[in-house]
């Protein structure tokens, strides 16, 4: 599935103003023109107990098994979205979903059931004057009754985001083994690049865009995150 929303389509050849990260994965660039920023509505199916309407409300986390967030019907994974803290407006898709949280809002949760396969995912965050960006995407595995730490991306949180963080981020992304963010769940991540625009201080980007892909395997994990586990996922 190709990622539809104009802010992640548009490509002026020869244009400035933006920077482009490749982490190494093999895939493009996003464009130099991040463009408008999406509608602030979150637009998506939400699954679970913790969700209604368009809102969830977060999982406890110190909570044995799912943390109130429920188990998926068969053939579907659950997954958490949680977006923030970060005091800007942040957007999150997953696939044709579109997930929102607003600047008034530290943290935003959201549950959402993903089929195995190949799931595109793209993060935006803008601010003037400077943003901080966090997302972590987790998922529950039936069987272990575990969360994975499926993906995580942070900058300036706490704090503002800073080109040379990204640059670390880079550099941190590379350690997993064939995009094995949490080895002992069934998710790699692939296809991971970021986009941002160029500063007036040149340090600190107004406009960041993220996109990457979670390929979903149809395995059910059965050793708990934090357990010995190779690379393959059990």
């Amino acid at each position: 599935m190709k990622f539809h929303w104009t802010w992640l389509l548009a490509a002026i050849a020869g244009c400035g103003g933006a920077r482009s990260t490749d982490t190494g994965t093999g895939a493009n660039h996003l464009g130099a023109d991040l463009g408008s920023v999406p509608a602030r509505m979150t637009r998506g199916v939400l699954s679970g107990p913790l969700c209604q309407d368009t809102e969830c409300s977060c999982r406890d986390e110190g909570a044995p098994d799912d943390g109130g967030a429920g188990t998926p019907a068969d053939g579907r994974k659950r997954f958490e979205l949680r977006i923030g803290p970060a005091a800007n407006e942040m957007w999150v898709s997953l696939g044709d979903n579109l997930y929102y949280k607003s600047a008034e809002r530290a943290t935003a949760c959201f549950y959402v059931d993903l089929t195995p396969g190949e799931t595109p995912v793209a993060i935006r965050a803008s601010h003037n004057g400077g943003l901080s960006a966090a997302v972590s995407i987790s998922e529950y595995g039936v069987n272990s009754k575990s969360w994975y730490q499926t993906f995580q991306f942070t900058c300036g949180a706490p704090g503002v985001c800073s080109y040379d963080e990204l640059d670390s981020n880079k550099a941190t992304y590379q350690k997993f083994a064939r995009g094995l963010h949490d080895a002992c769940g069934s998710v790699r991540v692939q296809k991971l690049n970021w986009n941002s625009s160029e500063a007036a201080d040149q340090v600190h980007p107004n406009e960041l865009g993220v996109t990457l892909a979670l390929n979903i395997y149809k395995f059910l994990p059965s050793k708990p995150h934090g357990s010995e586990c190779a690379t393959g996922g059990e």
